[in-house]
């Protein structure tokens, strides 16, 4: 059974838990495993890894899940709405559960921020970050600084500016930790009533036109709901003044890129014809993410 300070040592909780050189390694390990896209690699042969997903979301569950498969894990995967949680059972019962089973590591997502630190606490197997609540998303930053680094070969002296919901992102501050740590100079623009204050510290809030100026223009996607809260006035009065419309993208620099953590609300947050464009990196931010959770899970599992 591994000590308690290496199933610390292996679990990924945060990238604010992390500093420059296993930042480092992390992503040079990716590039390694990026290299072998094609190949299935069974490190991981007679392991058995659990996706414990308490809050919805299919895209990054199959990130992990072909991240996995890829290391030739056995997989379980866990959803809330057809489990006992539903029914009463918490939280740290049923990662207790699959414990007690025979897991060797376990790959959380819930909506509640703070509770997978007190998680990791109590159980015995090291756990990974796969978003909790408006605190962290690590793997989604990873892949993001690593479709960075792809293009422009490091960090270090990039200017980054995220755009949008910034109180509720949790993609925005991984991106933040990380980024700053790396080198990079990180700038935030959102609506008054979405900014975090507490963050202001880390990184000036800009208008948008000085948000165009950067080498990375990172959209958050918005939440329609907060329409419903009265934080959104309208889906349209949000793209006039801070969306990424086709006027706005064809004023960014020739090397600027365009990123977002997805799903997309097109014509909202970014144009249609954006996502698209030659500047976008979407889809490859998307597939950087499965030799990134490969990283994390090799680091967690050997």
């Amino acid at each position: 059974m591994m000590t308690a300070t290496k199933v610390k040592e292996r679990s990924l909780l945060g990238i604010k838990d992390l500093d420059r050189s296993e930042i480092s390694q992390l992503l040079n390990r990716t590039a390694y495993w990026d290299s072998q896209s094609e190949k299935l690699t069974p490190v991981l042969e007679s392991r058995f890894v659990s996706n414990m997903f308490f809050e919805n979301s299919t895209r990054t569950r199959f990130s992990f899940e072909m991240a996995e498969k890829r290391l030739g894990a056995q997989v379980l995967n866990f959803t809330a709405a057809a489990s006992s949680v539903e029914k009463g059972e918490s939280i740290y019962d049923t990662v207790r559960t699959l414990e007690s089973m025979g897991i060797d590591a376990g790959v959380v997502r819930l909506k509640p921020a703070g509770v997978l630190q007190q998680l990791a606490e109590k159980v015995s197997i090291p756990l990974i970050n796969a978003g909790d609540g408006n605190n962290e998303h690590p793997t989604q930053a990873l892949l993001d600084m690593y479709t960075m680094t792809k293009t422009f070969g490091e960090l270090k002296g990039l200017k980054v500016s995220i755009i949008g919901d910034i109180m509720h992102s949790r993609v925005a501050r991984s991106n933040l930790w990380g980024l700053t740590k790396m080198g990079a100079q990180v700038q935030f623009c959102a609506p008054e009533n979405m900014k975090a204050p507490e963050l202001a510290a880390y990184a000036p809030y800009v208008s948008i036109d000085e948000a165009m100026k950067a080498d990375v223009v990172m959209m958050l996607r918005v939440q329609l709901e907060r329409h419903a809260m009265g934080m959104l006035q309208s889906a349209e009065e949000y793209r006039r003044q801070f969306g990424l419309t086709e006027e706005r993208a064809a004023k960014l620099g020739t090397g600027t890129i365009i990123m977002h953590p997805a799903p997309v609300n097109r014509n909202v947050e970014i144009d249609d014809a954006v996502v698209e464009s030659s500047k976008s990196r979407i889809f490859p931010q998307m597939a950087n993410g499965v030799p990134v959770r490969m990283a994390v899970i090799e680091r967690a599992m050997l």
